[in-house]
């Protein structure tokens, strides 16, 4: 179990876990999960962490077959600009390591955003917590228990 899976058991939100035999040697995690699991990878979203220019850290959630568009996430956050955030300071802050972060069960409550292009789909699937863990889940859900705000921040 992980604090993201936790979380949902503990609340009652409907969801399922899937898992696959994660390669270490993957380019990218998000696109592996797809591929592995054989999901459209449009269904399948990334958590990333940005800094603003004061040291707010801030979840992204968005597409892995797009990128975050940095500009977009600080206007959707209302700062003057962000940047990626430092490695170590996003394992910190969710007690996550990289590739296997979830924007669910942070040991720190973050402002979070999640792009615009999850709302019209069934399901999305999040990292579960950990590389070879996904969980999906309505991206209403995933709004209200991770405090989200819906906003274009995708590029595709």
């Amino acid at each position: 179990m992980t604090p993201a899976l936790d979380l949902l058991k503990k609340v009652r939100a409907e969801h399922r876990v899937h898992s696959y035999e994660h390669d270490p040697k993957a380019a990218s995690y998000g696109l592996e999960a797809a591929e592995k699991l054989g999901l459209d990878p449009a269904r399948v979203f990334k958590t990333l962490l940005a800094a603003s220019e004061k040291g707010e850290l801030l979840v992204a959630v968005v597409p892995v077959v797009g990128s975050l568009d940095l500009k977009a996430l600080a206007q959707a956050a209302g700062v003057k600009k962000v940047e990626m955030a430092d490695p170590a300071a996003a394992q910190r802050a969710t007690g996550y390591l990289l590739g296997g972060i979830s924007p669910l069960g942070q040991k720190k409550r973050l402002r979070t955003f999640i792009d615009n292009s999850a709302q019209p789909l069934a399901s999305v699937y999040v990292s579960a917590g950990r590389r070879g863990l996904e969980v999906e889940l309505a991206a209403s859900v995933l709004a209200e228990h991770t405090n989200a705000t819906f906003a274009d921040i995708g590029r595709g």
